[in-house]
């Protein structure tokens, strides 16, 4: 299934909004939009959509809440949201998890670079343990029925999914469309000597393989211009293996990246398959190559997998290939992306 990136606009609203009336001068006070949720008693509580102020929606599972069995349950359908809508996921910054194995290795990254893992709720399926290296966490554990499970994880035998992980988005993502006061780009990525720059990748698998293969192969974070899937989509959360809540991304436009590359003096290369009739001759992917850029900090551009770069990323950049002595005129960009990201890697 392919996605599109679109703009994630955080709710906003003015402090008060009057009447056009030349006989009224009653202000309007600022609205809030309230969500409804079922305690076990079977009651509905109200919750204020924006209860901090915050601009973003809110919506907590009460901690007294410690099993769900019915999949028609509000705090169910808020994840199947999460899961199913960018909009919805980016208004909540906050995104669903699947798997034991994502989820411990978010958690050993965070304790590693000490870093706090912001995590709101772990869904666990009935009488199953919880995963081992989690168990020393305090968050909210509730347990959840196998119907809710396979609804959540979209997995058919759900005893193959033990866990589920309510996430918030990590502080190290960063969307310059609606960050506008973001504009210091030396604040963007802890460290800019490789930068992984996709151009319109459409597919959440080969979006989350390359942005796995980036935080494998030491890459210093993933820039994303406009027409790229969402990284916290199910299917690119699922391929990068938790990746994305580990490597610095930026979400922004060809300026924002060029203010990063006229800030640190990068240089800027591009994935290009050696085809005849091209304006620019690319470089080959040789050992030779490899070293002139070995102390260069670099972006490397991909393009998408039908359309591959964009004209401006080919005009703004210098076309690399790799040599194959086989017939096929291309990879696909998460194979060729990976070549790239190995032969490029900091040396120590």
């Amino acid at each position: 299934m392919l996605c599109s990136y679109k703009l994630w606009v955080q709710a906003s609203y003015p402090p008060h909004l009057k009447l056009l009336n030349q006989n009224s001068n009653i202000p309007i006070p600022k609205t809030k939009t309230q969500f409804q949720r079922k305690s076990l008693d079977g009651r509905f509580d109200d919750i204020d959509d924006d209860a901090d102020g915050s601009g973003l929606r809110k919506f907590a599972l009460p901690s007294h809440v410690k099993s769900i069995t019915s999949t028609s349950n509000p705090f169910v359908k808020h994840c199947l949201k999460l899961k199913n809508s960018s909009s919805y996921r980016h208004s909540h910054a906050s995104a669903l998890v699947v798997g034991t194995t994502p989820i411990r290795e978010i958690y050993r990254y965070k304790e590693s670079s000490q870093e706090k893992t912001e995590i709101d709720c772990l869904l666990l399926l009935e009488n199953a343990e919880i995963p081992e290296g989690l168990d020393t966490h305090s968050c909210h554990v509730v347990r959840i029925g196998s119907m809710v499970m396979k609804k959540l994880s979209g997995v058919q035998s759900a005893e193959s999914i033990e866990a589920i992980a309510l996430m918030r988005f990590p502080t190290s993502f960063l969307n310059l469309t609606v960050d506008q006061n973001k504009s210091d780009s030396q604040s963007w990525f802890p460290s800019t000597h490789r930068i992984l720059v996709l151009d319109g990748i459409q597919d959440p698998g080969n979006l989350g393989t390359l942005i796995r293969s980036a935080m494998a192969f030491q890459w210093d974070g993933i820039f994303l211009l406009p027409g790229c899937c969402d990284p916290f989509n199910e299917k690119a959360l699922r391929a990068s293996r938790g990746a994305s809540f580990q490597l610095p991304i930026v979400s922004g436009s060809w300026n924002h990246l060029q203010t990063l590359k006229d800030t640190f003096n990068m240089k800027m290369l591009a994935g290009h398959p050696d085809i005849d009739g091209k304006l620019k001759k690319p470089f080959s992917l040789s050992q030779e190559f490899v070293h002139s850029v070995a102390h260069v900090p670099s972006c490397l551009v991909l393009g998408s997998e039908g359309r591959g770069l964009s004209e401006k990323s080919q005009l703004k950049c210098e076309l690399v290939s790799i040599p194959m002595t086989g017939k096929f005129e291309s990879l696909n960009v998460s194979v060729a992306g990976g070549i790239f990201l190995y032969m490029l890697q900091p040396k120590n």
